[in-house]
């Protein structure tokens, strides 16, 4: 047999930390790219898993989602985390596989189409209206994280589910905490309690709203999954509440963090800014590169169903792989130029909402909460700059920026 590839470079991937200095983390990954893309990390307090980095092998794992799946391990945690959370028998869309990911993610599907899409066009304009106008009445100073980029798609996604408007500061904590626990800034105590305590609060908040749902349907997201039925028969009470979790989380902090992230790059790259504003019709291309370029999922992970091999490299059955998107996303062979923002790449085949069977269920929203709320910012703004050190969440899952101080004049 031969020995595992090991490149402690790759070690990056389960160090949290490694996404608030990106430039350690970008160098770490080009290293593996080239060098070592499919490596073997093994360190304390996680289970080993091996470290895929090049985009070709990403997205050959995502297309056999037969041989590679999602469950038992469909994300980076501790190994005490996963074992709490396969106790807990927490299993939301990332954590099904096919056929029951089909069957239960129908159940949402209809909501994301491009005809609802269509439908929720002008109520997403009127909200990027309103927080633009948030950002003029600050008075040209603010932290654009913090004030606007967690609030607009918080405020989308929330009203979508049907969840009470004075109920959203509350869920906005709890979706920061589920996915934010590896951040000292926004934990809310020791991480693997903390995230428990978080999803149980989450859980109870829902069942709550899913007994009035379910003996008054509303006709929101939220009601439509708390009265679905697969075979005659409603979700149990944990899948319920685990397809609100996931569609909270899911459907706020990724579009939270491209925003922001968007917003910090046409700052750091005034030429692309201008071209951008003088010709709005790029807005299409643009937000592809801002995803892109931010790549707020940094990795997902698959669990190999029996003996395979990824770049010549032998996984056995049972060992887990980690898509480092973060590292396709700036992978040579797959782009021209990668360190290169630029607002007109065609072609931008980046994976930053997945592939396949996986893709990213609200991937249609996130592209139009970014295209209506910098449509709305751009033609408005007379000048932008930053105000302060832009900073970075700790994170091995999803996450961006945290703050981002700004100066600007609106119009």
């Amino acid at each position: 047999m031969s020995m595992p590839i090991v490149d402690e470079a790759a070690n990056v991937l389960a160090d949290p930390t490694a996404y608030t200095d990106e430039a350690r983390l970008h160098g770490a990954l080009t290293a593996l790219r080239a060098k070592a893309p499919v490596s073997l990390v093994d360190v304390p307090a996680y289970k080993p898993f091996w470290a895929i980095t090049k985009h070709a092998d990403i997205m050959a794992i995502e297309r056999a989602n037969r041989l590679f799946t999602n469950w038992p391990r469909p994300v980076l945690m501790t190994a005490e985390s996963d074992d709490m959370q396969a106790a807990a028998g927490i299993r939301t869309l990332i954590h099904m596989d096919e056929p029951q990911h089909r069957v239960v993610r129908a159940i949402a599907a209809d909501w994301f189409s491009p005809k609802a899409m269509k439908a929720l066009g002008d109520r997403i304009e009127q909200l990027a209206k309103r927080y633009v106008d948030k950002m003029r009445d600050a008075g040209g100073e603010c932290d654009f994280v913090q004030e606007v980029a967690v609030n607009f798609p918080l405020y989308v996604i929330m009203s979508l589910l049907g969840v009470p408007e004075a109920d959203f500061p509350r869920m906005l904590k709890l979706t920061q905490e589920l996915v934010g626990s590896d951040d000292a800034e926004l934990q809310r105590s020791t991480p693997t309690d903390e995230k428990m305590n978080s999803l149980l609060e989450m859980f109870a908040y829902f069942q709550h709203l899913t007994a009035s749902w379910r003996e008054n349907p509303t006709g929101d997201l939220g009601s439509t999954i708390a009265n679905a039925r697969i075979d005659g028969e409603p979700l149990s009470d944990v899948d319920t509440m685990s397809y609100y979790a996931i569609i909270a989380t899911a459907g706020h902090d990724t579009t939270s963090s491209s925003i922001s992230g968007g917003v910090r790059a046409l700052i750091e790259h005034p030429d692309q800014r201008e071209r951008l504003r003088s010709d709005l019709d790029l807005m299409p291309q643009a937000t592809e590169e801002i995803i892109r370029w931010v790549t707020p999922v940094k990795a997902f992970m698959r669990t190999a169903a029996e003996d395979t091999t990824v770049h010549d490299v032998p996984i056995a059955a049972g060992e887990s792989v980690l898509l480092s998107y973060v590292s396709a996303n700036r992978d040579e062979d797959a782009f021209d130029g990668p360190f290169r923002f630029d607002i007109e790449r065609e072609p931008n085949k980046h994976v930053a909402f997945g592939f396949g069977v996986h893709f990213c269920l609200g991937a249609g929203l996130a592209r139009m909460e970014i295209n209506k709320f910098l449509t709305e910012l751009l033609p408005r703004l007379r000048s932008i700059e930053l105000n302060g050190v832009p900073e970075l969440s700790a994170t091995t899952f999803v996450g961006g920026l945290k703050h981002l101080p700004i100066r600007y004049s609106l119009m």
